[in-house]
């Protein structure tokens, strides 16, 4: 079975939410076909799982760092967005003037960022490039060329660093991919340069404020029609976005409960965001760093620390306030475990509570422009490079959320990583385990296993990692 396949089977797929309406007029992304100003839109295919959000400040940063250092001062609109796609860490199709721009990826070895840019961005760029083009025949050996140039390699009379490059040739501008003293043209064609309005998020709010309407309507009216199927009604808070929205919606609802399991290894900036929105801080007697002493790590695949942190809590918890409704942020988009997610359910492990999910056909873009539609109060950590909201060294994070916890609390990840350290060292695992992220699987998948592959990282028949001592 193909993997796109697989994932079709898999994940609920609304045919709307495949796609991005753009308005061409405005050059604003939209979530319904029409536009405020009347004009009908441009459909653009997402990749899957097809969520997407915003580049907010730190990723603004990092993407116009990337474009300064390959091509000077190049500018970027205001209204960028990260489409999410699969790859060995953080990979967002970057979305600019409702055409692709590049792909923005993190490499768990170097740990360092990359933006290769997409043909359809060239004539947005061409006009403000200052470096970074590579003229074919000045640059590169093309004594044996003869046909097309697409598609070709040819090699270069002069190192260059690997990456993404625009060329050109006689004319005509393309993108290329340098490898190995090598270059790999994609294609060359002629380049008309354009020029767009540069809106920014405020407009795209008002341009989309009749669909926010009537994503509130829904979400309200389905709040509404549950809350009263138990004694007690309240909110599950994370902290995050999805719940910020699910928050403001149930409070519009009447809803005026609200709780929030704090593990004992949550961020600062979230317990202090919980905190000054009122709701009540319910706090588990689980010690994660003694557990994970005898134990070991938590991963993808062996998620121990949810339960023993916060669904054990949770049910104490509810097991006090007796049968509830709770209202809560989960999305089909977020993770493949939840993409058959319905409207309510019954918890399994607490059956007394019903779970309400109103916004689980929302994608993160709807969620960020509800929540700065409606003003809402967000955890300030999104803004500077968190894409999720959970614990510190939680195994679902990224590598590159890593080194973002890492810049803004070294002390808690320098806790992390000794203790990584040493228990691969105890077990004889390489240094990969911890250098790069490893420790987040028992078993890897396979974009892992071909990392380690290309690395030279030996593993077992069953694909966990093979002692290299001991």
């Amino acid at each position: 079975m193909s993997t796109t396949t697989k994932y079709s089977s898999r994940m609920r797929e609304p045919a709307v939410k495949k796609i991005l309406y753009w308005c061409d007029n405005c050059n604003v992304p939209l979530i319904g076909r029409t536009c405020e100003c009347g004009c009908e839109s441009r459909e653009i295919p997402l990749l899957q799982p097809y969520d997407l959000r915003p580049a907010l400040a730190a990723d603004m940063a990092i993407l116009r760092s990337l474009l300064a250092r390959q091509f000077g001062d190049v500018p970027l609109p205001r209204v960028v967005l990260l489409n999410k796609t699969g790859g060995t860490d953080r990979a967002d199709l970057v979305i600019a003037h409702g055409d692709r721009f590049g792909w923005f990826t993190f490499d768990p070895v170097t740990r360092e960022f990359s933006l290769d840019i997409a043909p359809e961005a060239l004539p947005y760029l061409l006009p403000h490039v200052e470096r970074g083009i590579l003229d074919l025949e000045a640059g590169t050996d093309m004594s044996t060329h003869k046909g097309r140039i697409g598609g070709k390699r040819f090699s270069l009379k002069a190192p260059m660093p690997d990456g993404t490059v625009i060329v050109s040739y006689r004319g005509r501008f393309g993108t290329g991919v340098v490898r190995d003293g090598q270059v790999r043209v994609k294609e060359v064609i002629e380049i008309d340069p354009r020029t767009c309005p540069d809106p920014d998020w405020d407009v795209v709010i008002r341009k989309n404020r009749y669909h926010l309407k009537n994503l509130e309507r829904n979400a309200v009216r389905t709040i509404k029609k549950h809350m009263k199927a138990r004694p007690r009604v309240n909110v599950s808070f994370s902290g995050g976005k999805d719940s910020t929205a699910i928050l403001h919606l149930a409070r519009k609802a009447g809803v005026e409960e609200a709780f929030f399991i704090d593990t004992g290894i949550e961020l600062p900036e979230t317990v202090e965001f919980v905190a000054s929105q009122g709701i009540e801080i319910v706090r588990g007697r689980g010690d994660f760093f003694q557990t994970a002493g005898k134990i070991g790590p938590p991963g993808k695949d062996d998620r121990w620390c949810c339960k023993f942190l916060k669904l054990d809590p949770l049910k104490d918890y509810l097991d006090g306030i007796g049968p509830c409704v709770t209202i809560q942020g989960n999305r089909w988009y977020e993770s493949w475990s939840r993409a058959d997610l319905d409207e309510t359910l019954q918890n399994p492990v607490n059956p007394l509570q019903l779970n309400v999910s109103p916004i689980r056909n929302w994608r993160a873009l709807e969620v960020f422009l509800y929540i700065w539609w409606r003003k809402a109060p967000i955890n300030p950590l999104y803004e500077r490079g968190l894409e999720r909201i959970g614990c510190y060294l939680c195994p679902a994070a990224l590598e590159s959320e890593y080194e973002v916890v890492r810049e803004m609390h070294p002390e808690l990840i320098e806790r992390w990583d000794r203790f990584l350290q040493r228990w691969a060292e105890e077990a004889g695992l390489p240094a990969a385990y911890h250098q790069w992220g490893l420790w987040r699987w028992r078993v890897l998948p396979p974009k892992m296993r071909e990392l380690c592959r290309d690395q030279g990282i030996p593993l077992n028949d069953d694909f966990t990692l093979r002692a290299i001592r001991g």
